[in-house]
């Protein structure tokens, strides 16, 4: 048969050059991320989530822990959104740190486990919380160099005290294991939200008290990653910033109470 069919080889059988990616390894499929109040976070693929009919009493989408002593509080959901296994995420903490990982290295569970600890994801200091997430689509160039954290755009901030900032997404590229500084929060002060913007957004500012201003971004100059940033909102003594959202035109805002 070899000698009747045979042919001679067309390939050659080589040494690996290089690397391969780990994310040339990893399918690039929709999962949900679900972090909890208390620090708890998971993804869990898409298709574990069956759609469903209006009316439907739902499935289980995590475990959350009660409280096992006094003066604790039961665990809830607080972060919850969809991406794809290459996407980058960006955590923000309450005391002004940026942490960058890639959705892969969130922990994969069970759509009704209750999660892993941050603290053995990113190195979270005492006190420190995630306040905001942003999720970046993984994007490479024609060389398949990755570009993603040098795309142009901005990174907006907002901090309950009423400061906001905006800083070039690019000044956040070299983001080390142990995060970095994103922006100088003052003592009582935290940080609220960021958005990925473009540059030329209306932002809308809404505070404890049911006040909210709009204004368009480019009232507020771009600055550098360590600074505080400016006045965004006048507040009373007695008022805090609680929400911040980008002005989609076409679409309406949608405000919840607390009750």
């Amino acid at each position: 048969i070899r000698e009747k069919y045979g042919t001679p080889r067309k390939t050659d059988i080589v040494p690996d050059e290089g690397e391969i990616p780990i994310e040339d390894l990893i399918a690039n499929e929709g999962v949900i991320i679900t972090i909890t109040h208390n620090g708890l976070i998971k993804r869990t693929s898409v298709n574990e989530y069956r759609s469903q009919r209006r009316g439907g009493k739902g499935v289980k989408g995590l475990t959350t822990k009660k409280k096992q002593t006094q003066g604790q509080n039961d665990d809830f959901i607080e972060h919850l959104f969809t991406a794809g296994a290459h996407d980058y995420l960006l955590f923000f903490t309450n005391t002004g740190r940026v942490f960058l990982e890639r959705v892969y290295e969130v922990p994969e569970m069970s759509r009704t486990a209750t999660g892993r600890s941050i603290a053995n994801l990113l190195n979270f200091r005492e006190n420190e919380k995630v306040a905001a997430l942003i999720r970046l689509e993984a994007t490479y160039d024609d060389d398949r160099n990755d570009i993603t954290l040098q795309q142009p755009g901005y990174l907006f901030f907002a901090t309950s005290s009423g400061k906001v900032k905006k800083s070039l997404l690019s000044d956040y590229a070299n983001i080390r294991k142990d995060g970095i500084k994103a922006i100088e929060i003052n003592e009582g002060d935290s940080l609220i939200q960021v958005l990925h913007s473009s540059g030329d957004n209306s932002i809308v500012l809404i505070t404890s008290n049911g006040l909210s201003i709009r204004f368009n971004e480019k009232d507020v100059r771009s600055m550098g990653r360590v600074a505080a940033g400016v006045k965004g909102i006048t507040l009373r003594p007695d008022d805090r910033v609680v929400a911040v959202s980008k002005v989609d035109l076409e679409s309406t805002l949608l405000v919840a109470s607390e009750k």
